[in-house]
């Protein structure tokens, strides 16, 4: 199963619905691209994981430098409905420490303009 990604706004909010994989090869690579495009307009992004089966040690590199990318421009990179399997992997690779993660979109959503006025 390939990676789908579909990009909407929620308020002032990017949210990047991903479904599939995010293995090395052509996910990682599309989830970089996309990541990349959408924080040029907006730096406030929320990856929606909900629907995301797998998640392999390049794809989890991949999030990683999507996050210090969209820092780096000085926004946050969020996520959404992690799955328990990709719950447990932030926690091993200790993961868990970067990335903020929300099971629900508007606390997601109003999380950044927390973190905007913080």
């Amino acid at each position: 199963m390939s990676l789908t990604l579909t990009t909407r706004l929620n308020g002032d909010v990017t949210v990047i619905d991903a479904s599939g994989r995010i293995t090395l090869g052509d996910a990682t690579g599309q989830l970089r691209d996309v990541v990349h495009k959408e924080a040029e307009k907006n730096t406030k992004i929320l990856l929606n994981l909900g629907d995301v089966s797998y998640i392999d040690s390049a794809g989890l590199g991949e999030m990683l430098g999507s996050y210090t990318s969209v820092k780096n421009r000085g926004g946050d990179l969020k996520l959404l409905n992690v799955q328990k399997r990709i719950k447990d992997l932030l926690q091993i690779t200790r993961l868990y420490t970067i990335f903020e993660t929300f099971e629900d979109e508007a606390t997601a959503v109003a999380s950044f303009g927390k973190t905007a006025s913080a």
